[in-house]
């Protein structure tokens, strides 16, 4: 490396060559190069390096950078929570969830909240709250393959393609649209396959090449290539068996993606997890050095103790599992996104001088509402009864959501708080609107001593005892969020109750921090009565010891947790019906507005997988009874994934989904059920009618399990792509122009509106299964009553390729292909075709080494990590276990079957046509000691195997392959 360090000792020697040494003139110290933003990035990185000693390049490589006082730099920070809005720093605009930013479908208010948030991000540059830096981690673009995932909330659609687009838009808003000059640095999380939070750091997501390439790194991809975000944050799990924090993809293919530097960052805690829970390497130094050499820059572990990470990488170069160059390589890209921020140009740089005044600016509050009610989604409105009329001002609001917000966990502090109720209210220009929780007040008494479950009175509670006495006291207002789980809020103060580790308390403003301990589960006993069992979060750590059930534990009677054997049981008197004070404020009423949904807190987050996707029991009663009091029901279903509405979607003549929409959901709501706003929100994933209709969470090949509506061939309760609107919209003939298709679009209603106009593929011959049809562009576009307008959607030839595991690259293959366009992915209004000249994939050349993870089809098998480095083997999880190759040409025949194999000893069969097909071969093999222990096998083969045929594999219970041939 030669830098202004080198050039300064060269001019120094060159001084004592000539002997003149003594009349060098004394000068100021010139500005370093690394300060100077007329020199290109590279060359300022290059110079800050070799100022720096190799301790302080390697207090880079944690998430808490210290500062350089020598250098006059400042600490710096990875991992500002940036996901709809800024979190954890204090208040700030709160826009809705990142899934209901996605149902907009509009890229352009996906860059302008991107933006407002990154200036929100710049607001708190001037104080630096602990906390703060200008590396955001946001988006998450994990496909949203399965609505249980309990972080379903984070992402934005089950296409990838969608998701790319939307990740591009929103990041280039973070960015400031100049990779250059950044206004903050956007992280993609969480780099690749995490889709389950069910033992999340030790499962493993098997990914084949096809699932790999067309739909997870498919999502990744544009916005790396856009270069609107700076790096990718590493996943949990393992992909194939590696950990993804060593994922040699990191170097090997998303650093391919884009010519400038990335800072791939691990996720919180995710190092100590390789010698941790996952056992993958036995020392933190092992462990770091893999992670760093694999491509990773900043080590998220410890929280702000760098120390442990520190000691380890210095142990890693003690022992040469480290260089120096390695060291230098993840520090410069590190220091090379810091260039890029204006850290060390005057006055910060471009963004250097944004204030705190931008946080909550006006702007931003508009923004929000904006935002709120275009993602809104109308599922149904039967009988036109949205929009409701203004002139009707006798509307009743109803529901355990009617007159509350909810934050999820990366939620920002909100700055104020517009409820359904409010929004409503002020919208129809009164005071307030007859609303009710719909909720039951009851009271708990226990069956044996007659003493009542008791909570204090002052605004902080008191630890709940079981007491004599009677009144608000002695009254809980219970709240079903469904999956058997409830929530209690005591009436004396308001407050939820809560375990602190010692006691239950009435002391929470809402269900929320990381082991969720406002959670009880109520079991009915044969007698009537009920046990109260604690169900916090942390109940289902490996861990937790305690007893689960709630008695008292003290001489006063105070409740703690016991044995099931000494556990209360507790009669429930109602005090008040939630259901009939509901009908009571509804009867009547011009209309009636049910808001029912999720607590983000319970109803799945991170950590946490959802066990159902219906709608609490409760609340669906609730919702059923108002629609029977009141024809007019309009009920909005607010919560963050596809739901099974079972009867309601059929009983209830309207239907509105939101997201958790921050602090305007009130508004946008009143906006949208009145008509203010058209509503144009399109869903992002397939609405199931049952959990039935799923595969195990653990299911990650779409394409065999026939998942998301690319592959789904059920019948969806909603399906991909689908909202309503208020107005109407003709399609004209779809016509191919140069880059791609045009299609007339025409307002036929009454209303001006927005129609989301959606251009899907299908390949109908091809040599693999292909989609059902597939999203390939987009456009939200708005339109006047009686107006037309031209939409153009670009398709390219390349848009249409598919991985090839024959050959191990993308290919067109020559078909006719579908080319349709429409309102949703089952409302298509005008399509052609396209006669398209591509390749024809040839018959498999099986004489050459063949990747055994390029199979075409499987039973019983799983993706392992080939090495703890790199590549991909097939472990058979059964004897009998098999791996078909399609298509294969053996000529006039192949006389030898090699193979590497490692693991368990046994068999391996080679048979043509199917699993049982007829045997051509068994190669025998000895078994290794080691997984990653492989040896060469060979076997002769019958004079049958010739021909163009399919081959099988047939393997015995733990048995790795990684390549064969037959030649």
């Amino acid at each position: 490396m030669k830098g202004p360090r080198h050039r300064a000792t060269l001019v120094v020697a060159l001084a004592l060559i000539a002997g003149t040494v003594a009349a060098v003139p004394a000068a100021a110290e010139p500005e370093p190069a690394f300060r100077d933003p007329s020199l290109p990035v590279s060359e300022r990185v290059e110079d800050l390096l070799d100022r720096l000693t190799l301790d302080e390049k390697i207090s880079l490589l944690h998430q808490w950078q210290p500062a350089i006082p020598r250098l006059g730099i400042q600490s710096f920070r990875t991992g500002t929570e940036a996901l709809h809005g800024v979190a954890w720093l204090g208040e700030a605009t709160v826009f809705p969830q990142a899934i209901g930013l996605a149902s907009t479908w509009d890229t352009g208010l996906m860059e302008r909240v991107g933006s407002a948030i990154g200036d929100e991000v710049r607001g708190f540059q001037q104080e630096r709250p602990a906390g703060w830096g200008l590396n955001v981690w946001a988006p998450v673009t994990n496909p949203l393959r399965d609505p249980r995932w309990g972080r379903n909330e984070e992402g934005y659609s089950e296409d990838p393609q969608l998701t790319g687009a939307l990740a591009t838009a929103f990041g280039e808003g973070l960015t400031g649209g100049d990779p250059d000059h950044l206004k903050t640095a956007p992280t993609l999380k969480h780099y690749v396959a995490n889709n389950n939070e069910v033992n999340r750091t030790t499962t493993s997501a098997d990914l084949r090449p096809r699932v790999l390439k067309e739909y997870d790194q498919a999502a990744f991809r544009p916005a790396i290539e856009a270069n609107a975000a700076t790096g990718v944050m590493t996943a949990y799990n393992l992909v194939n068996g590696r950990p993804a924090t060593v994922s040699p993809d990191l170097d090997e293919v998303v650093r391919k993606w884009t010519s400038y530097d990335l800072m791939n960052v691990t996720d919180a805690f995710a190092p100590g997890n390789l010698s941790g829970e996952q056992k993958y390497y036995p020392t933190l130094a092992e462990g770091d050095a893999a992670a760093l050499k694999a491509g990773i820059d900043s080590f998220t572990d410890n929280d702000a103790n760098s120390d442990i990470t520190i000691n380890a990488i210095n142990s890693a170069l003690n022992q040469g599992l480290l260089e120096e160059s390695d060291i230098d390589e993840a520090a410069g890209h590190i220091l090379s996104v810091r260039v890029r921020l204006g850290e060390f140009d005057p006055g910060g740089g471009k963004y250097g001088a944004i204030d705190k005044s931008v946080i909550n600016n006006p702007a931003h509050r508009k923004l929000a509402r904006e935002a709120a009610a275009e993602g809104a989604v109308l599922l149904k409105n039967q009988g036109r009864t949205l929009p409701l009329k203004k002139s009707g001002k006798d509307v009743a609001v109803v529901g355990p959501l009617a007159d509350t917000l909810y934050t999820d966990w990366y939620s920002g502090t909100l700055p104020y708080e517009v409820t359904p109720a409010r929004g409503i209210a002020d919208k129809l220009g009164v005071p307030e609107v007859a609303s009710s929780e719909g909720v039951d007040r009851i009271a708990l008494r226990n069956t044996e001593t007659g003493a009542y479950v008791t909570a204090g009175t002052d605004a902080d509670g008191e630890p709940l005892r079981e007491a004599t006495g009677s009144g608000t006291a002695t009254q809980f207002d219970i709240f079903d969020w469904g999956a058997g789980i409830v929530t209690l809020r005591s009436a004396a103060n308001g407050k939820y109750v809560g375990y602190n580790w010692s006691n239950f308390v009435n002391d929470q403003e809402q269900p929320g921090g990381w082991f969720v301990q406002q959670q009880f589960a109520p079991e009915l006993q044969d007698d009537g009565s009920y046990l109260l069992r604690y169900a916090g979060y942390e109940t289902r750590e490996s861990w937790w010891s305690n007893p689960v059930y709630l008695g008292p534990t003290g001489a006063d009677g105070t409740l703690g947790l016991v044995a099931k054997a000494r556990a209360s049981s507790y009669a429930k008197e109602i005090v008040r019906s939630g259901v009939e004070e509901a009908v009571a404020a509804v009867k009547g009423k011009d209309a009636a507005v049910v808001v029912v949904g999720s607590m983000p807190a319970i109803n799945g987050r991170e950590n946490d997988d959802r066990e159902d996707m219906g709608l609490a029991p409760a609340q669906e009663a609730l919702a059923q009874a108002v629609r029977k009091a009141n024809p007019n029901t309009v009920v909005v279903v607010e919560n963050s994934y596809p739901t099974t509405l079972g009867a309601l979607q059929k009983s209830v003549p309207a239907l509105l989904w939101t997201s958790h929409a921050g602090q305007e959901t009130g508004n946008a709501l009143a906006d949208v059920l009145f008509g203010d706003v058209n509503p144009a929100g399109r869903l992002t994933q397939t609405w199931y009618r049952s959990e039935s209709d799923l595969p195990s969470i653990l299911d990650y090949d779409i394409i065999k399990s026939d998942r998301t509506y690319q592959y789904f061939r059920g019948t969806p309760l909603y399906p991909f792509g689908h909202g309503l609107s208020y107005t109407t919209f003709r399609y004209g003939p779809l016509k191919k122009v140069d880059g791609g298709y045009e299609v007339k679009v025409t307002n036929t209603g009454g209303r001006a509106g927005d129609e989301v106009v959606q251009l899907y593929t299908h390949q109908r011959v091809s040599r693999d299964k292909q989609p059902l049809k597939q999203l390939k562009a987009f456009e939200r576009v708005s339109l006047k009553p009686g107006r037309t307008k031209t939409v153009r959607l670009s398709l390219s030839r390349q848009d249409l390729a598919h991985w090839d595991v024959t050959r191990s690259q993308w290919v067109v293959e020559s078909g006719t292909y579908d080319i349709m366009v429409g309102a949703s992915s089952t409302d298509l209004r005008a399509r052609t075709t396209w006669q398209v000249k591509g390749e024809t994939i040839p018959a498999r050349d099986l004489s050459r080494a063949t990747r055994a993870e390029n199979f075409d089809d499987y039973d019983s098998v799983r993706l392992v990590d080939e090495s703890k480095a790199r590549g991909t083997a097939v472990s058979a999880a059964k004897d009998g276990a098999w791996l078909k190759f399609a298509d294969a040409r053996l000529g006039s025949g192949a006389d030898t079957f090699t193979a590497r194999l490692a693991g368990a000893a046994g068999p391996v069969e080679i048979r043509l046509g199917s699993p049982t097909g007829r045997l051509v071969g068994t190669a025998h093999f000895a078994g290794t000691s080691s997984p990653y222990a492989y040896e060469t096998v060979t076997a002769k083969l019958s004079r049958a195997a010739k021909g163009r045929t399919d081959v099988y594999l047939v393997l015995g219970k733990d048995q790795r392959l990684s390549e064969f041939s037959l030649r």
